[in-house]
């Protein structure tokens, strides 16, 4: 199960509260593309809209950037950085809604992976880490070093 892509900046941006998997609505090319390892999670986020024809909202990535496969030919009208459909359950949808309207939260892409042929999304519900927070993981990351250094030593 490699990864393609994981968003480093996540877990050190938010504080990741439950993490759920989802399946990615994607073109042949974007799937050979992303299989090649060219995709990049950097700055993206899943956000719910409601569509005209659908009576629940739908979950998408947006911004997430995958370069057109380079064999895949000259496709004029392709745009790297689409909304791209997430597959997920009603319910599960309705859930996700409940958590960014009441508490805040936001839908946060953690890595893109490989599960039996398929590319899934694994993303979280997050909740955004202040500066103060940022430092004392910096520092507790750093102490956790230098105790595995002198373990080392002896």
């Amino acid at each position: 199960m490699p990864d393609y892509a994981v968003n480093k900046r996540a877990r050190f941006d938010y504080e990741i509260l439950e993490t759920l998997e989802a399946g990615l609505v994607l073109y042949g090319h974007e799937v050979k593309s992303i299989k090649t390892g060219h995709i990049s999670l950097k700055n993206s986020f899943v956000t719910l809209k409601n569509t005209a024809g659908a009576g629940t909202p739908e979950a998408y990535l947006t911004s997430c950037h995958i370069p057109l496969y380079k064999h895949a030919g000259k496709m004029e009208s392709y745009e790297p950085t689409r909304p791209r459909k997430l597959l997920l359950k009603r319910s599960q949808i309705k859930q996700l809604i409940g958590k960014t309207k009441e508490k805040g939260l936001t839908l946060v892409p953690l890595k893109v992976y490989n599960k039996h042929r398929l590319i899934k999304l694994a993303f979280g519900v997050g909740k955004g880490k202040k500066k103060i927070d940022k430092r004392e993981s910096i520092k507790k990351r750093e102490t956790e070093r230098k105790l595995q250094r002198f373990k080392k030593q002896y």
